[in-house]
């Protein structure tokens, strides 16, 4: 085998290439992201039908839902050992990016730095060790689940129910992350019940409603950029 043959497999399609570099921006981005909480209008109003109070839910949810249809995307597109290979690269990113907030607040700030801005910044970018080990936990079990259940899907549902596959596996993995990142990170700092039930709740409805409409736009913009 010639050298131009070895270099024509090696190459990285131009789908997959793109998708992993925007994938890699929203893994860093949806930690900071979940710094604040959101009230999603309609959707608020659902917690008092089930015996809580108005919904809430962190921004994160936004990059987290993308992250899930870049996935499953590229699952489609490329297959799922793809797709779970990107999720295992994902740590990297998401594990350097915690390591660089934790140097950045250490490292002394500026003297003319505004008061203010300091601790707005140590309040945003600070965090527990069981946040991070709870953010990292859910990220990696969440997504692989979402890779492995769309791939099954696809294999007894073949390639029609683009939708549906996509729907089904972003609730399922929502379902996950949310029960196992809030359990790591507050059991036992406060009641969880309300805090598990909420978020749930509007995590499957978002991934209900965002993912399917999503996952045709990724997967047409994949192909188109194969074809150029």
């Amino acid at each position: 085998m010639n050298s131009s043959s070895i270099a024509s497999q090696r190459s990285i399609p131009p789908s997959l290439f793109a998708l992993s570099i925007f994938y890699g921006g929203m893994v860093c981005i949806a930690g900071v992201l979940g710094n604040k909480q959101v009230a999603l209008g309609p959707l608020s109003a659902l917690g008092p039908l089930v015996g809580l109070g108005p919904l809430a839910i962190e921004a994160g949810i936004f990059a987290f839902l993308l992250l899930v249809v870049v996935s499953s995307a590229i699952a489609e597109l490329h297959g799922a050992a793809v797709a779970n290979r990107l999720v295992r690269y994902g740590f990297v990113p998401l594990i350097v990016s915690i390591l660089l907030s934790l140097v950045v607040l250490v490292v002394p700030a500026a003297p003319d730095m505004a008061p203010d801005r300091r601790a707005a910044f140590a309040m945003m970018m600070g965090a527990t060790p069981r946040i991070w080990v709870g953010g990292i936990i859910s990220y990696g079990i969440s997504q692989t689940l979402n890779v492995t259940l769309f791939a099954w899907l696809k294999g007894r549902e073949g390639a029609q129910l683009l939708w549906l596959r996509a729907g089904i596996a972003s609730v399922a993995s929502q379902v996950v992350d949310t029960l196992l990142f809030v359990t790591i990170a507050f059991l036992g700092v406060f009641p969880i019940r309300e805090l598990l039930l909420g978020q749930m709740i509007v995590k499957v409805v978002l991934s209900a409603m965002v993912v399917p409409p999503l996952i045709y736009l990724f997967v047409a913009l994949g192909r188109r950029l194969d074809r150029a």
